[in-house]
């Protein structure tokens, strides 16, 4: 864990920063970058974040007993003119998040020296591979932590607090996490293996600058996030960003990015390329790249959809065949599959120890998760399914799978709504997936944050298609129970876009939301009426 107290010097030096000449003796009891959790002793990282510029709060920090103050100069807020009593000493860098993550790493004593890290990039999939992959892991023998969209948990410990609705946390809460599993795990010889999903955000404001990772994943890549990166090609740039700090790559062959990904000159001593679109030996274009020196061959054959009852197929390495039957239903399960034995093989573990563990995995919370009725006797016929699809592939995806495990006669009835602050181009593009391929449609609210819902609601309406059966419920909660109250009998309902959410996010702040507990009373109600 964090020491008790350090030299500024030191903390720089660590951290691979140069030490304020006037501050080189000056000890620190403390690192934070929000004002307010500044102490006596402490020192207070001023950033310019993308809603408030920290600078202007130096004065706080300082009344609060900052030591030292780090920060970037630009302009807005001259921080010189907050120390004019020369209180503290300031140390002025380049970018200040990307000194930041190196501080809190130093300050945590480099945690992920004691670690085995595994990291997981990619628009959708990535909780599903870290889950999968962790179960695998474990079946094995192999202790593992796993931080990311669900939350943090640690073999042997279980659940570890973490940051609720980020996926990759920053890195002030990042490293005392890490510190934690690294601290928790027995001494042994072999090192904690923690698996971490790494999203663009984190990597365009270097979160994870400090680490070096055993093995990178990468899922697929679709529009999301635009509203930040500007461009496809920019999101992919990002992306990128975690191979060029990894010994061994996973990447998704399937996904023209992913293809891109191979054809990069990156310092990557082994690739893993994974393939889950051939049901017969592979054409001689899905070879290794030419300029790859070192690749492995993972694919998928004699692919077989069971319906509700999951997926078959033949996992294909030049050394073995072994046949999966993993539970959980959908195309996207076997590339997910894929990938995780992928990093699994590139641990170490053998074949038929991720043969075991697929076929034996139960899914993850909010991905395609059926709720059932509490009581057994209700007169409800329908499915409900709840899933995290928030993007225009995911849905799309998530509509797929259901085409192929409904039968004859089933409707498929939409539940969702698109997130507010975020991308709004990709609200249009939902619409007329929507349209296409549910039955019934019902758009609402989903995490509206600042937005008010109405805009989001109207940008979504623009792309249905008007023949479209549809209905706008603002209430999210209502929404829910208008599907249950007229749903038909074997109709298959799916609440897409909140998953394993227990919160909803508007205006007023984050209230509890659990879209369980809603259908279960949904269905209660249904069964009394």
């Amino acid at each position: 864990m964090p020491p008790v107290s350090m030299r500024l010097s030191l903390l720089c030096t660590e951290a691979g920063l140069p030490a304020p000449e006037d501050g080189a003796d000056v000890t620190v009891y403390g690192v934070t970058a929000d004002s307010r959790r500044v102490r006596e002793g402490w020192l207070f990282i001023a950033l310019r974040g993308m809603h408030t510029d920290a600078r202007q709060y130096v004065r706080d920090a300082l009344d609060r007993g900052a030591v030292a103050i780090v920060t970037e100069r630009g302009d807005g807020c001259d921080t010189a003119d907050h120390l004019a009593a020369g209180t503290a000493p300031i140390l002025y860098v380049p970018d200040v998040r990307l000194a930041m993550a190196h501080l809190f790493d130093a300050w945590c004593g480099h945690p992920s020296r004691r670690l085995r890290l595994v990291g997981v990039t990619g628009t959708n999939g990535k909780t599903s591979v870290a889950a999968m992959l962790a179960h695998i892991l474990e079946g094995a023998g192999v202790p593992c932590g796993v931080i990311g969209t669900v939350g943090a948990r640690m073999t042997g410990v279980g659940e570890l607090p973490s940051p609720v609705g980020m996926t990759t946390p920053d890195p002030e809460e990042l490293y005392p996490l890490l510190a934690r599993m690294a601290d928790a795990h027995p001494v042994s010889s072999v090192p904690l293996t923690v698996i971490m999903e790494v999203t663009s955000h984190a990597l365009a404001l270097h979160k994870v600058a400090p680490l070096r990772f055993a093995v990178s994943v990468f899922t697929n890549l679709s529009p999301e996030h635009l509203d930040l990166h500007g461009s496809m090609d920019a999101y992919y740039a990002v992306k990128r960003r975690l191979f060029e700090n990894s010994d061994v790559a996973v990447v998704n062959a399937d996904c023209r990015w992913g293809r891109m990904l191979l054809a990069e000159s990156l310092s990557v001593s082994h690739w893993h390329i994974c393939h889950a679109a051939c049901n017969d030996a592979p054409a001689p274009d899905r070879m290794c790249p030419s300029g790859i020196a070192s690749c492995t061959r993972v694919y998928a054959e004699q692919i077989a959809y069971r319906g509700e009852t999951g997926v078959s197929f033949k996992l294909t390495t030049p050394t073995a065949r072994v046949r999966i039957k993993c539970p959980v239903p959908g195309e996207f399960t076997v590339m997910n599959a894929l990938e995780a034995s992928a990093a699994a093989l590139a641990l170490g573990v053998s074949p038929a120890a991720i043969r075991t563990a697929l076929n034996a995995f139960g899914g993850v919370k909010g991905r395609m998760e059926r709720v059932y009725p509490a009581d057994h006797r209700t007169v409800f016929t329908a499915s409900v399914f709840i899933d995290f699809a928030h993007t225009p592939d995911a849905l799309e995806n998530l509509l797929k799978t259901v085409h192929r495990i409904r039968s004859k006669g089933q409707r498929i009835v939409l539940v969702f709504g698109c997130g507010g602050d975020r991308d709004p181009s990709k609200r249009k593009v939902m619409a007329r997936i929507a349209s296409h391929m549910a039955d019934s449609i019902i758009i609402t609210s989903d995490n509206s944050r600042t937005e008010d819902p109405s805009t989001i609601i109207s940008d979504i309406l623009s792309g249905m298609d008007k023949e479209s059966e549809f209905a706008v419920i603002p209430n999210r909660a209502e929404a829910i129970r208008f599907a249950i109250r007229h749903a038909r009998a074997d109709d298959i309902i799916l609440l897409a876009g909140k998953g394993h959410e227990t919160y909803e996010i508007d205006r007023e702040g984050c209230h509890p939301f659990d879209e369980r507990q809603i259908v279960q009373v949904a269905i209660r109600d249904y069964h009394s009426r």
